[in-house]
């Protein structure tokens, strides 16, 4: 490789065939640059989908609904309510389950105000857990804790949408009140949400209050709207969804094949999916760049078995004069190395490059789409692309250059 003389012939080769070498080499840039670009705007549509998954990637969702099957004399249609000892119940008889959060909704057409501001807000009564399923930033204050949930505190936790409506452009809400359904409620903490689209602004608009001073308060004594979980490590959330399914049926005598009775949401299936969804994506953009390469390759290997019967004298020269068959080889890999090392590298350059000036007019227009975020390629991709070049291209010269050590002297130097 750092034969000079081998550098300067393989120099005044390309020189001397610039088209011909270039629409070969051609090939193998296009192969690169498409599987680059590929692989990176499937990784932007990745990125702009699981954008959309504001949740842990292994929640599950629990709530009750109406009953289809009679079942111990009891009609269909009963309706099943969740209390606070299905809630015991679950966290001392499913050990699987490692994070559970009851969640209740205040029921209800009402106003929240302060002073003479008011609006219509979403007052959701929640524990301290909540964090761990539904991921928010606080961006003042605090969350709710323990204590809030025993004690049964008045404070509440407020939104962005709160804040600007109930308050003061200036103002600090923290320790001010604000009156819930005739309740005051005392601000403890400001929160910014996770997510986009309809989900921010939806969010934006909650209020979160401890479960246990809902119940309390607003006359819900008893009463669970429904069941955030996050598996025990190392526990599928299939597991946890079925166990807590089945308790709860056989703790409010519900049909065990009743399967309207009770409503869930796996955010690890849907989860799942979607990566098994883009994990096909990459693999059929490798299989379209990999075939256009090959093809490219295959090109590079024609060409120089045309070289070889170009240059057939030459070489016959070269091995009178005494050239081993092993410098006849190396001259030709190196040639067919560098022509498909080259223009890989340009185009895994190219793709690179207007990946990143993608990404760049994305951020700089505001211009990120709800389906489409941040594309970017792995740099593993780049030096595995590199290395399977380098391979591909030795290849495409070992016949060409097995040929040109198999040529004979005296018949090379008639050929005409």
């Amino acid at each position: 490789m750092i034969d000079i003389d081998k550098w300067s012939e393989i120099y005044a080769t390309v020189k001397k065939h610039k088209l011909r070498t270039g629409l070969t080499a051609f090939g193998v840039f296009w192969g690169i640059f498409m599987l680059v670009l590929l692989l990176g705007a499937g990784k932007g549509l990745e990125n702009g989908v699981m954008k959309d998954f504001n949740v842990a990637k292994n929640a599950i969702f629990v709530w009750t609904q109406r009953t289809s099957v009679p079942y111990m004399g009891m009609q269909p249609g009963r309706y099943i309510y969740l209390t606070n000892e299905d809630t015991e119940a679950i966290r001392n008889q499913i050990p699987e389950v490692g994070i559970i959060s009851p969640s209740s909704q205040l029921w209800g057409t009402f106003t929240v105000s302060r002073l003479d501001k008011n609006s219509s807000f979403t007052v959701n009564g929640e524990y301290p857990e909540l964090p761990y399923v539904e991921p928010l930033t606080i961006a003042k204050g605090r969350f709710l804790n323990k204590l809030d949930i025993e004690e049964k505190r008045k404070i509440c936790i407020i939104g962005p949408r709160a804040q600007e409506v109930l308050f003061k452009k200036d103002e600090d809400p923290l320790g001010k009140y604000i009156n819930i359904k005739g309740s005051h409620f005392q601000v403890v903490g400001i929160f910014q949400p996770v997510g986009k689209g309809e989900d921010i602004v939806q969010s934006a608009q909650t209020i979160y209050i401890p479960h246990s001073t809902l119940q309390q308060t607003f006359n819900q004594q008893n009463r669970v709207g429904h069941y955030k979980l996050i598996p025990a490590p190392g526990v599928a959330s299939v597991v946890v969804e079925d166990k807590v399914k089945a308790l709860l049926a056989q703790r409010h005598q519900v049909a065990p094949n009743d399967l309207k009775a009770f409503g869930s949401a796996n955010v690890e299936k849907e989860f799942e999916e979607v990566q098994g969804l883009f994990a096909g994506i990459a693999g059929f953009s490798w299989l379209v760049s990999i075939g256009t390469i090959i093809a490219g390759v295959i090109g590079v290997g024609n060409i120089m078995l045309i070289v070889v019967k170009e240059r057939t004298k030459e070489i016959g020269i070269r091995k009178a004069l005494g050239a081993t068959p092993w410098s006849v080889i190396s001259l030709i890999l190196q040639e067919s190395v560098v022509i498909t090392a080259l223009a890989g590298y340009l185009g895994l350059l190219a793709g690179t490059g207007l990946i990143a000036l993608i990404d760049y007019l994305m951020v700089k227009f505001n211009a990120e789409g709800a389906m489409f975020s941040n594309p970017e390629v792995d740099p593993k991709v780049g030096f595995m692309a590199v290395a399977l070049l380098v391979v591909m291209g030795a290849i495409a010269g070992l016949i060409p250059a097995t040929k040109a050590a198999r040529v004979n002297p005296v018949v090379a130097l008639k050929d005409e």
